[in-house]
């Protein structure tokens, strides 16, 4: 009867074990994709950004091609 009460913990205890596991690599598994949208928010605004950087030096060349 003891033997049987050590086996239930023991398999009661691993798959409490793997639950956790489980659940926690659902938290990261989240937090990884939260970052990578951030990522991609950041990385977009840099795009935004590169083109009116882009823009303003197209300009700038084309009034300096018009003084000239």
């Amino acid at each position: 009867m003891a033997l049987d009460t050590v086996i239930l913990a023991v398999i009661i205890g691993t798959l409490a074990a793997i639950v956790y596991s489980l659940r926690i690599l659902v938290l990261m598994e989240r937090r990884i994709a939260r970052i990578d949208k951030h990522m991609e928010m950041l990385v977009e605004k840099v795009v935004v950004e590169e083109g009116k950087i882009e823009r303003e030096e197209h300009d700038i060349e084309s009034k300096m091609k018009r003084k000239k």
